[in-house]
């Protein structure tokens, strides 16, 4: 099963899923990360049922939610409404449905690991990023609990901090860092025999501004 079609499959428990999984302060202190402002454009990536979305929103900023499951995006509509700064969009990481430079905040929460191609998915963040905007990636470290492989259809272990500031400086990100977000994930196998605990990291990353033709004269 891919990750598409799980993601599907559950779509409709998954709030239920992801409290069990991890807490609101990641949350917050993702978005504290990027310190937003009310009126500006976030990107909200692998949307699922709005968990960062909602958290944005009730700081007055506009979100553009995208998910490669519309069964997702469906429940996301259902629970935060449609209008009133959101927008909500099919779409796969290596080719967001975004225009260049379109918004101030992109977000990726437990998303990356998800994905066929982080580090494609990461120069798409930027792509959408506005000069001077800001990334914050929160994901697992590098882990071996083979179930969430295989039940959760996870692509990626995990990553390690070191190999996803290289990504993050490749894609023309600045002021790059990758700390522990004093979080876990937890998870247990659908048995019920094998549970997990694995560390969350926050990331970070500013897109450079382009220098104005008088600053370079």
């Amino acid at each position: 099963m891919s990750s598409k079609v799980y993601f599907e499959t559950v779509a409709d428990q998954w709030d239920a899923m992801r409290r069990g999984f991890f807490t609101d302060a990641l949350r917050d202190k993702a978005i504290a990360r990027a310190a937003v402002s009310a009126g500006r454009a976030a990107a909200d990536l692998g949307a699922g049922t709005g968990f960062i979305s909602e958290g944005l929103l009730h700081r007055g900023v506009k979100v553009i939610a995208v998910d490669q499951s519309a069964a997702m995006l469906d429940a996301l509509r259902h629970k935060l409404g449609h209008g009133r700064g959101l927008d909500c969009r099919v779409g796969e990481a290596e080719r967001l449905p975004i225009d260049d430079a379109a918004v101030d905040y992109v977000f990726a929460n437990m998303y990356l690991h998800h994905v066929e191609s982080p580090a494609a998915a990461i120069k798409e963040m930027a792509r959408i990023l506005k000069p001077g905007g800001r990334v914050v990636i929160t994901d697992l470290d590098t882990h071996d609990v083979s179930f969430l492989l295989t039940e959760h259809h996870d692509r990626w272990p995990g990553f390690d901090r070191d190999v996803l500031t290289r990504w993050l400086a490749d894609a023309g990100l600045s002021e790059v860092t990758v700390v522990n977000a004093g979080e876990e994930c937890c998870a247990q196998s659908g048995c019920g025999c094998k549970s997990a605990r694995i560390s969350v990291f926050l990331a970070h990353g500013v897109k450079r501004a382009v220098p104005s033709p008088l600053a370079e004269a």
